[in-house]
């Protein structure tokens, strides 16, 4: 079987699990290959891209009968950068890895929106939309969680035969909550979303700089359930909807530069993940 054969196929099925696992809705999982580094992860350069679409092992998913948001790599201000339009759509940017989450892991990137969500709002289903979300996605042991999230993870692995990531903590440059908000995502508590930026830029246009400790943000966001766990890095995702709102996004990132000292293990095939909800 190939491996776009067999992506398809777990696609499908997690999609079957879903019909009887709806409280999962907000986090859609399917197969990608994974990258294999010793210090830096890995993670492929959108600046190395020969054409629009994102290098391997960048992979787009979405949903049945969803417009897929648009990711393109484009030239601008002589930098190649991704470029991030949601119009009535949902989709995600999903990059495997597997790396080490201790005291060194770090996350960088630049970022820019000139378009936010107009009705988008973090806290509610009807409005969780947003022009520009990274997505960091853990491999929590599921022992450490409730029975029922075990068994909807469960019923999730089991129907798709892979093993799907059970927490994600996204970065949002929202247009209404305050820098620095921690919130739950209104679908399920496998995801949480720490807001790095609010509003408009100083200057329209103007790119910002981001590196956080995955550890420390980790620990802020999922310390309620993990404690001094520290699960592997399993995926990075790029994402923006604008389908519940019915709306419209526009934002750009830059290469993402994912670090941490310590050995990494192979992935082999693994489920990365959906950052956002399209339900």
């Amino acid at each position: 079987m190939t491996s776009s054969t067999r992506i398809s196929s777990a696609y499908r099925q997690w999609l079957r699990a879903m019909r009887v696992a709806p409280a999962l809705t907000a986090a859609l999982w399917i197969a990608a290959p994974a990258a294999h580094a010793d210090d830096a992860a890995g993670v492929t350069p959108f600046s190395s891209a020969k054409a629009a679409r994102a290098p391997e092992p960048w992979r787009f998913t979405s949903l049945p009968n969803k417009t897929p948001t648009r990711f393109e790599v484009v030239q601008q201000g002589g930098q190649r950068v991704l470029k991030v339009e949601a119009d009535q759509s949902y989709g995600n940017l999903v990059h495997a890895t597997q790396v080490p989450l201790n005291a060194s892991t770090t996350l960088a990137w630049r970022w820019r929106v000139d378009d936010f969500v107009k009705d988008a709002d973090l806290r509610t289903r009807a409005g969780d939309d947003g022009a520009a979300k990274l997505c960091v996605f853990f491999d929590f042991p599921t022992e450490r969680l409730s029975f029922g999230e075990r068994t909807r993870l469960a019923l999730a692995r089991r129907t798709t035969g892979e093993q799907v990531p059970s927490e994600a903590l996204c970065y949002v440059w929202d247009n209404k909550e305050a820098k620095g908000t921690a919130l739950v995502n209104a679908f399920t508590q496998r995801m949480r979303m720490v807001v790095l930026e609010s509003g408009p830029a100083a200057t329209p246009g103007t790119w910002l700089s981001e590196r956080r400790n995955l550890l420390a943000d980790y620990r802020r966001v999922f310390g309620d359930e993990a404690g001094d766990t520290m699960p592997d890095v399993v995926a990075i995702a790029v994402s923006a909807d604008a389908d519940n709102t019915q709306g419209h996004g526009l934002a750009f990132f830059s290469d993402i530069d994912l670090r941490s000292i310590g050995s990494t293990r192979s992935a082999g095939g693994f489920v990365a993940g959906r950052p956002g909800t399209g339900e």
